[in-house]
């Protein structure tokens, strides 16, 4: 099966667990471009009233475009259920985002939240996380002191780059170093580690903060529930 069809597929299932009046966090990437679809028909069908927590400008416009109401992330004292995509989740339910450049803000999105659940195709659930790049978002002052860091520690740093040469830029203005680890055996230390280096805003390693991931297969969608 193709895979954005299984993206489709988990995406689309995701919404059944969207409730009237929930105040809901949308995460970013191209997975959630299915869901938010989806959403914005159940809103429109179901005359739904939401309020949504966008982890990114693109998200947010998309949601917008929709006719789904869109608050700041400080405008809101709680949010109800959080859906997003994930790079990676192994089998003890720990994660890699931050593919599409946005973990600093879906992290404090799904920190903020009661409840989280994550779209993915088959292909994302893995045994051990860390084959796919794990990215750190670093300030721009000093980010080549940083990367050096990496390099000395044996992490296969990457200065993440746009097509033309330049630098990737989140968001906030940051940039983004990719590691090339191709197996995390200890997420948490290197978790805790990654994160008292000056200069590091966040890492997109999310560990122990999902309830549900799910997963679209060729079989149908699949709902795994964390420990």
């Amino acid at each position: 099966m193709d895979k954005n069809a299984m993206k489709k597929m988990a995406a689309e299932r995701s919404v059944d667990y969207v409730e009237d009046n929930m105040i809901l966090g949308l995460g970013t990437g191209s997975t959630v471009v299915y869901m938010v679809e989806a959403l914005a028909k159940r809103v429109k069908a179901e005359n739904l009233h939401l309020t949504c927590v966008c982890t990114s400008i693109r998200t947010a416009e998309q949601a917008t475009s929709l006719g789904i109401p869109v608050k700041a992330l400080n405008e809101v004292d709680h949010i109800d259920l959080t859906i997003d995509g994930a790079d990676e989740v192994d089998d003890n339910f720990q994660g890699i985002k931050g593919g599409g450049a946005a973990h600093l803000f879906e992290k404090l999105v799904a920190t903020t939240s009661t409840r989280n659940i994550w779209i993915v195709d088959e292909e994302k659930v893995v045994d051990t996380i860390g084959r796919f790049p794990l990215p750190v978002e670093v300030i721009p002052f000093g980010s080549q002191q940083v990367f050096n860091k990496f390099v000395k520690e044996g992490l296969n740093p990457e200065f993440r780059t746009t097509e033309d040469g330049q630098r990737v830029l989140t968001d906030s203005k940051n940039e983004v170093i990719d590691l090339h680890l191709e197996k995390i055996t200890h997420p948490h230390l290197l978790a805790t580690w990654l994160s008292e280096q000056v200069g590091v805003v966040e890492h997109g390693l999310f560990l122990d903060l999902v309830n549900e991931v799910v997963v679209g297969s060729p079989e149908g969608v699949k709902i795994l529930k964390a420990r």
